[in-house]
């Protein structure tokens, strides 16, 4: 992939011209279960006058929030996060409606189990398309992901996160029966290392769909499943014939009740990063709720820069959907 100039030298672009030009060039879709990945590298993002204007996007309740975080790091993944939920938001609003919308207009709130989410108040005044979204970030990267209609959930670990305890000890702490067995059939320990890193990511993205967080749902309470499946990858530009790993989630309370209400995928991004997505199959919108969903990956300097990167070297599926 091609990494982008720096942003040292980089003008602002104006937020609505920005906003017009990437909704004419994406020309979408609008298909109901499209679903977009977008990620930041913040490293990219070291102009100071950039910074400044993802803040003045801010709604003033929202730049508090921000500047309330001391840690320098923190507070510009914190700000990358929310340039990131403000862009597709306008873009969405532009796609549905053909209207324009102000970003310091949005405002999030968090549900009773910490999820991030907009406030329906101000979306009912402003008559906001039904987009649902999650973000995740790493010290090295933020995602977010955006769909319509339906819950989504999304998180993102490194490659090379280090596991400090046992591994096999960790997972019985947090893993059920079944995953331990998978993790303790591993003889050689990175293969090991990486499996159980792909497992924490499902199973993080698949809690975090739900929006009920880890405490209302454990690991221990649901089993995340491998299985082969000859159907392809969900990634546009993926011509792959070989089988793919299809994943499942299985509630240890209703087995039978087998990935029938969600949807995975898994992939490796840049070579660095898994990133899990999740999504809750919306069943009220008839005919929709057994079709693959369709999914793109950009990486993006919100307000200067976005592209493309599904079918390229940057995104390796390893799983498709159900």
């Amino acid at each position: 992939m091609q990494l982008p100039p720096s942003t040292a030298s980089i003008v602002v672009k104006p937020a609505i011209s920005f906003i017009f030009g990437q909704h004419q060039a994406r020309t979408r879709r609008n298909e109901l279960r499209e679903t977009h990945i977008w990620y930041i590298l913040p490293d990219e993002v070291k102009n100071k006058d950039l910074q400044n204007h993802y803040l003045n996007l801010l709604s003033p309740n929202e730049k508090v929030n921000v500047m309330k975080i001391q840690e320098g790091e923190l507070q510009k993944r914190a700000l990358l996060a929310r340039a990131l939920l403000c862009l597709n938001y306008a873009i969405f609003f532009l796609d549905v409606s053909h209207c324009q919308i102000d970003p310091q207009a949005l405002m999030f709130k968090k549900n009773m189990f910490g999820k991030p989410e907009l406030d329906l108040r101000i979306s009912s005044e402003l008559c906001l398309p039904p987009l649902q979204f999650n973000i995740s970030h790493s010290s090295s990267l933020i995602a977010c992901g955006v769909t319509m209609n339906s819950p989504i959930g999304i998180d993102v670990e490194e490659k090379t996160r280090k596991i400090k305890n046992n591994i096999i000890a960790f997972a019985k702490r947090f893993f059920s029966p079944n995953e331990i067995e998978v993790l303790s059939a591993i003889s050689d320990p990175e293969i090991q290392r990486q499996e159980f890193i792909k497992l924490w990511t499902l199973k993080e993205a698949y809690v975090k769909a739900l929006g009920r967080g880890f405490s209302a749902t454990p690991f221990k309470t649901f089993t995340i499943r491998f299985n082969r499946t000859a159907r392809g990858s969900c990634l546009p530009g993926c011509e792959t014939n070989e089988k793919a790993y299809e994943v499942s989630v299985e509630p240890r309370d209703d087995p039978e009740n087998c990935s029938r209400n969600v949807t995975f995928a898994l992939m490796e991004l840049l070579g660095s990063h898994y990133v899990a997505v999740c999504m809750k199959k919306d069943v009220n919108i008839r005919g929709t709720a057994s079709l693959p969903m369709k999914l793109d990956v950009w990486r993006t300097i919100p307000y200067v820069e976005d592209e493309c990167v599904s079918g390229t070297e940057a995104v390796l599926p390893i799983s498709g959907f159900a």
